[in-house]
């Protein structure tokens, strides 16, 4: 059996989890994915997760969360994350630090995904560790009955998150690249047939910087001066992929970039 996975990029504040509603229902009701995965982490305001807001975009349809460099902004999500199993830490943060480095999820079909998060370390600021060694150990304690696997490489270098997906060809079904906010147009089958793409792009308002308002972050490049970015509101987009996966081989079988705009009259 084909399995449809839905991976979706950065959430971004208030306008960002509109337009998740919004495409999360399109998608509902055209009965085409079958486990939904949302990198979260600028969800609270633009920059972390709160407990209130994990629990609302679950409601939406999402099935797994992962994050990224602003995982613990809100402290309030440390809890959640130590109890929650449907939500992955970054797994090349040191061994201490809160959180579940390898979520399995099943689908409402009965199969099980398992969902990874890696964290970059080009031009990061980060405490993480070498994502490649990262990556090999935590997949060894993947269940040997779960053939689906998803990585989120949240990185900042394209070239780090190609080598990731080179790395994990044929080990994992999906690489899928967030964090720099600009889906790119690189999708493709790797040749032993896991679905990769370098950034999917952010799920929030593109008449922006990034998701943030254009003249304070236009202002702050040309004079220097520090200004507050609230997030933007305008031209909101559900930007992902939809990954066809063998769910008895854990190949993918197709990728396709998706961009969902919610009707300005809705934003």
């Amino acid at each position: 059996m084909n399995v449809t996975l839905l991976c979706i990029g950065d959430v971004v504040g208030n306008p960002g989890r509109q337009v998740l509603r919004d495409g999360l229902q399109f998608y509902a009701e055209n009965g085409k994915v079958h486990c939904v995965i949302a990198n979260a982490e600028n969800t609270a305001g633009g920059s972390g997760l709160t407990t209130a807001l994990y629990e609302k975009i679950l409601q939406y349809g999402v099935d797994a969360v992962t994050l990224g460099d602003h995982i613990y902004r809100r402290r309030d999500i440390i809890g959640c994350l130590e109890r929650s199993e449907k939500m992955v830490r970054p797994a090349n943060l040191p061994m201490s630090a809160p959180g579940r480095q390898v979520a399995v999820v099943e689908t409402e079909s009965g199969h099980r995904v398992a969902v990874i998060s890696l964290l970059g370390r080009l031009f990061m600021k980060t405490m993480a560790d070498c994502p490649f060694a990262a990556v090999d150990r935590v997949l060894a304690t993947v269940p040997k009955d779960v053939n689906i696997v998803v990585v989120d490489v949240h990185a900042e270098a394209t070239s780090e998150k190609i080598a990731l997906g080179w790395h994990l060809d044929g080990r994992v079904s999906v690489v899928f690249g967030t964090h720099t906010h600009v889906p790119t147009a690189d999708e493709c089958i790797l040749p032993r047939g896991t679905a990769y793409i370098t950034d999917v792009g952010m799920t929030g308002p593109y008449d922006s910087v990034l998701g943030r308002e254009k003249t304070p972050v236009l202002s702050s490049m040309i004079s220097a001066v520090p200004n507050r970015f609230d997030v933007a509101s305008g031209d909101l987009r559900m930007c992902g992929v939809l990954v066809t996966v063998d769910s008895s081989t854990g190949k993918a079988k197709s990728i396709e970039r998706v961009c969902h705009r919610q009707p300005e009259e809705m934003s």
